[in-house]
């Protein structure tokens, strides 16, 4: 059969069904470079009008998977099963600096491959890359000797691995194509299954500072993700929790990392954030069939030793969390962000939170700009909590007065203070194969 990227274009235009081949043909041509940005900008628009079957859906994520390389686990003969988490990124998100370590001091390996942030949410490479020498590209060999000997590794996508996906993100960004669940589920599982895994978890946030702001969008996006994955052959749950809120109580990268190393410390965790790291651990162990404890691991200290020791394989210093002050970059400017009114903290506006963290240098507009590591919040207050006149709202670290003064602002006008607080659970649904 003679196909033609115009034909199959205006057929998805039209709201019907693609045959297998036809999408194959169009990831052939997205990955070569044979169909141009043209028509593959067309196939985005038509498939986000449009949407997919499931069948779509999985056979879309199978091709652009198929693009590049697959790792394959099998010859290492690791003792345990291979799992991952994902999540769909949310202001103050570290989870994955400390869940990967407890999940592996369980007995399970975790290859997670994450990404940098864009926009007001941040990304787990960009904290990783505030410690020094630590490599968060590392070639295949050293990614696997590293989970195999340590149990994890946090590394950033190499060009390997599903690599249609990295030609069709670029498109959408730049044709508004990105809010589409068909192609946000193949561009997540097709790397998730390029990278070999044997169980996934997701973590789908919803609320004000999260990708989806309605519940009824992360749901939809928790369905297609579960369903396709356990379609394509990977086992996979998901989690929809709670973005109203800055989860956990630092914002910025080296902040971040901060806290990370005070959780796995077991100094002071703030609850949500404990309790969405644990659920997610808990899931993760349970979907790889290790019958273990991770609040045992995070309490014996065992999980920040394998933290420490995957940071130094991959070239980090090994007594990070003992002498982070040494390592990570600190802002010169560190003022309060104070409250006006007496009363409890009756919502935040996350979102508007992660856009002031962003405006201060700690994010990124665009793809090429640079990031201050340094600059950020900390003693970020929660929904629910009482506040006085001239009580801290937040701490803001950031590179000039002006900066701060800013970001004083911005904060203050996305904290909602009033008589009472109407508070939601952190984790919210749990999605599993139906």
């Amino acid at each position: 059969m003679n196909l033609l990227p115009q034909e199959i274009i205006r057929r998805k235009r039209d709201g019907e069904t693609l045959r297998d081949e036809e999408i194959a043909f169009m990831i052939d041509g997205l990955t070569s470079g044979s169909i141009g940005d043209g028509q593959i900008a067309a196939f985005a628009m038509a498939v986000f009008f449009q949407g997919m079957s499931m069948a779509e859906r999985i056979t879309l994520t199978r091709e652009m998977t198929r693009s590049g390389t697959i790792i394959d686990w099998s010859g290492l003969d690791l003792p345990g099963p291979v799992v991952d988490k994902h999540s769909t990124g949310g202001v103050g998100d570290k989870v994955s600096l400390m869940l990967a370590p407890i999940v592996a001091a369980c007995g399970a390996f975790v290859p997670m491959i994450s990404g940098r942030g864009l926009g007001h949410t941040g990304g787990t490479l960009d904290k990783l890359d505030t410690i020094p020498g630590y490599n968060s590209t590392p070639d295949l060999a050293l990614f696997q000797q590293t989970v195999k000997a340590v149990g994890c590794a946090i590394i950033g996508q190499t060009g390997d691995l599903a690599p249609a996906d990295g030609r069709l993100y670029a498109i959408r960004d730049v044709t508004a194509t990105v809010e589409s669940i068909p192609l946000i589920t193949a561009s997540i599982l097709s790397k998730k299954l390029a990278a070999g895994l044997g169980g996934l978890v997701m973590d789908i946030k919803t609320g004000s500072g999260a990708f989806a702001a309605e519940i009824e969008m992360a749901r939809e996006l928790a369905q297609s993700i579960v369903g396709v994955a356990n379609g394509a052959g990977l086992p996979t749950r998901a989690l929809i929790t709670d973005m109203d809120q800055v989860l956990g109580r630092n914002v910025g990268n080296a902040l971040e990392v901060m806290e990370a190393l005070t959780f796995l410390k077991n100094e002071d965790a703030e609850p949500r954030l404990r309790e969405v790291v644990l659920a997610l651990a808990g899931e993760m162990l349970d979907l790889a069939g290790i019958d273990a404890d991770p609040e045992a691991a995070l309490r014996s200290g065992r999980a920040l030793e394998v933290f420490a020791h995957m940071l130094h394989q991959l070239g980090g210093p090994a007594d990070l969390a003992e002498n982070s002050i040494l390592y990570l970059p600190i802002a010169p400017i560190a003022k309060p962000c104070l409250a006006h009114q007496p009363g409890v903290v009756r919502a935040m506006d996350a979102r508007r939170i992660g856009i002031a963290v962003l405006a201060m240098g700690g994010g990124r507009r665009d793809a090429a700009d640079a990031i201050n590591p340094a600059v950020g919040l900390t003693e970020v207050c929660d929904v629910g909590s009482r506040v006085e006149v001239g009580q801290p709202l937040a701490m803001v670290h950031a590179a000039s007065e002006d900066d701060a003064n800013q970001a004083i602002a911005e904060i203050r006008s996305a904290i909602t203070i009033g008589e009472k607080a109407g508070t939601r659970p952190v984790v919210l649904e749990r999605l599993t194969a139906s």
